[in-house]
């Protein structure tokens, strides 16, 4: 069964539509990234799952419950961290927890949380006093309370410091494992492709691409960025490269070759170069990254629309 099903949803604001006729589907288990440059309709996206908006036009299933009619269920059974999360000053981070726990009637020890999202010893100080940092990880915890079906975590990783954001990493793993789905939004690239098993970027309002990572490598044609050391090397010398199979780009500074090309043409790239007489003294190779694809899809130089199967996933 699907986590979260979204079918021909439009969301307008007056004469502004943040989301259009958006079809998703999130399976249960999956870890999923959803991307998109600010103003893409992110957060609308999220408030219409959570029915803090509701959908101008479209189905929206969460849990295999309408958020609509079902929104008490819904909520009891997902777990939200949201942007942006403010405290309650006076209360301790242990009465934010107990907070938590009494709302979704759940059986958990908040000490225990504490622990685990890296705040023992500090729930019985007042949250006004939490950093930036504990402030997030006490948010987490909340969203951790009761074991939820459904994670709902946007920018989780905010404030965090590289050893928290590993903890938030780790976290979310151990989450999936335990058959917890993940929906992930976030501006931090590598902590999405860190962790996330799909990704889905948002466009004006638009779903322009789902698909493993791997998966929008080869959509995009970028599948990996070969970097060769050669002095002297002149933009002529280059020309037997641009017209390989599978190169898509190639340009040099005259010490280094950066070329764009699919991981089987690279021999074919060095062995281009050294029948044009560059002598090769060494290359590395690395994979496009997870930026490289967003700006490919945001900025445009990407396919326009998502693919037909854009929201199906194997099993």
């Amino acid at each position: 069964m699907a986590a979260i099903e979204l079918d021909g949803v439009t969301k307008r604001f007056g004469d502004v539509t943040a989301v259009e006729e958006l079809d998703l589907t999130v399976p249960e288990g999956e870890v999923f990234g959803f991307l998109g440059p600010n103003g893409a309709g992110k957060s609308t996206t999220i408030n219409v799952l959570l029915d803090f908006v509701r959908p101008s036009a479209g189905r929206v299933e969460v849990l295999g419950m309408d958020p609509q009619a079902d929104s008490v269920a819904v909520r009891e059974r997902t777990g939200v961290l949201p942007e942006g999360f403010s405290t309650y000053d006076r209360l301790t981070g242990r009465e934010h927890l107990e907070f938590a726990i009494e709302s979704k009637d759940a059986d958990a020890d908040p000490d225990a949380v504490l622990d685990r999202v890296g705040l023992a010893g500090d729930g019985d100080r007042k949250a006004g006093g939490y950093s930036k940092g504990m402030a997030q990880r006490l948010a987490l915890g909340m969203a951790l309370v009761g074991d939820p079906d459904l994670l709902i975590l946007d920018e989780p990783s905010s404030g965090l410091d590289p050893a928290g954001a590993k903890e938030m990493r780790d976290i979310v793993r151990e989450e999936a494992d335990r058959g917890a789905t993940v929906f992930f939004s976030s501006h931090v690239l590598g902590q999405v492709e860190a962790v996330c098993d799909s990704v889905g970027i948002l466009r004006d309002g638009e779903l322009v691409a789902r698909d493993s990572i791997e998966g929008l490598r080869e959509t995009v044609g970028t599948g990996a960025t070969l970097e060769i050391t050669a002095e002297g090397v002149t933009d002529d010398d280059l020309g037997a490269v641009r017209e390989l199979d599978g190169v898509d780009a190639a340009s040099t500074d005259g010490a280094t070759v950066t070329v764009q090309c699919d991981s089987e043409a690279k021999t074919a790239v060095i062995g281009a170069l050294e029948d044009a007489g560059v002598a090769v003294e060494d290359f590395s190779t690395r994979e496009s990254s997870l930026e490289d694809l967003f700006l490919a899809y945001t900025e445009g130089s990407a396919p326009d629309e998502a693919p037909d199967d854009a929201t199906e996933v194997d099993a």
